[in-house]
């Protein structure tokens, strides 16, 4: 399965805040890019040769440049600091199709967008989308201070500034308390959404979830938690066989091969790219048997469906996985 990839331009190069940088990228070949739905990530592979995922920020119906903002990050593996040292105006990079898992609900009565730091980016392409649309929403934003909030001249002025909410410098304490107060006018068949740290996410799906549904929260992950933190299941099986629904090939898994290293033994190649459970390329669909879900990028709901698998990290709590490949 190959993953479509684009050659493309940087055409600008800024900075947003406190070590986040943007990146306008266009085809090399001065085609439009296709449309997208808010929320939506891109590949992009690096000058260094890794590849990484980024949220588009800007505008989804303007198709003739794709917008990503990136944290250079200390403990970067490859990814933000190449960006940050080695791109420049006119570099060359290639970048995959947009992907999304962290859509707008359809029918939503309100929206209420709550980010964190550089989890501002794939709210911002909702924000786009839903002044567009004349559609009620909200957008709050946290940020240890206005230096660190990226995109800050364009929220704090029409039309994004009767949206925004800005909470700076919110201590530890304090969260728990803005967050209630964020979601407490929330009117019924609301939909909220929430990108930023994991810790921060974690405290705003818990207060949400007590004015709202759980399948009414959806929240986009930078990158996979510790192992330890997955999804709390224990049906673990050390090894389970996985069989091809089209072909009826079975492959064995043990414990220490992944589903997509499996497949790729008997010639199936399954597209990945974060190898961590994140950015969703390796989902494939569960004809029967039941995942043990390691992933970081389906909702609760999916998980509970039971009909859709990460092979890069998830397994079988059933001695069969049949795949719909």
């Amino acid at each position: 399965m190959e993953r479509t990839t684009f050659s493309v331009r940087v055409d600008s190069v800024r900075d947003e805040a406190h070590g986040v940088r943007s990146f306008s990228v266009s085809r090399l070949d001065g085609q439009p890019f296709d449309g997208y739905e808010p929320g939506a990530h891109i590949d992009v592979t690096v000058p260094s040769g890794v590849t990484r995922q980024y949220s588009l920020c800007g505008d989804p119906d303007h198709r003739d440049a794709h917008l990503f903002a990136v944290k250079r990050e200390d403990a970067s593996r490859g990814g933000s600091r190449s960006l940050h040292d080695d791109v420049t105006i006119g570099s060359e990079l290639t970048v995959g199709a947009p992907r999304n898992l962290f859509q707008l609900a359809p029918g939503a009565s309100e929206h209420i967008l709550v980010a964190a730091g550089i989890g501002v980016t794939p709210l911002l392409s909702m924000a786009y989308r839903l002044l567009k649309q004349k559609q009620p929403f909200v957008l709050h934003y946290f940020a240890r201070s206005a230096e660190h909030a990226a995109f800050l001249p364009l929220l704090s002025r029409a039309p994004f500034s009767d949206y925004v909410r800005l909470h700076f410098g919110v201590e530890r304490e304090q969260l728990d308390t803005v967050l209630a107060d964020c979601v407490a006018s929330a009117r019924e068949g609301s939909h909220l959404y929430t990108c930023g740290p994991a810790p921060f996410m974690e405290r705003v799906v818990a207060i949400g979830e007590k004015r709202l549904a759980a399948e009414a929260i959806h929240l986009e992950r930078f990158a996979a938690e510790p192992a330890s933190a997955a999804s709390g299941e224990s049906n673990t099986l050390d090894s389970f066989e996985v069989r091809i629904a089209s072909s009826g090939a079975t492959v064995h898994v043990d414990k220490h091969t992944t589903i997509v290293a499996a497949l790729a033994s008997i010639g199936i190649e399954v597209d990945t790219s974060c190898g961590e459970g994140v950015c969703g390329t390796c989902m494939v669909d569960v004809v029967s048997g039941t995942p043990e879900h390691r992933d970081h990028c389906l909702s609760k709901a999916e998980r509970a469906g039971g009909k859709v698998i990460c092979c890069c990290v998830s397994r079988a709590a059933s001695p069969l996985l049949v795949l719909d490949l």
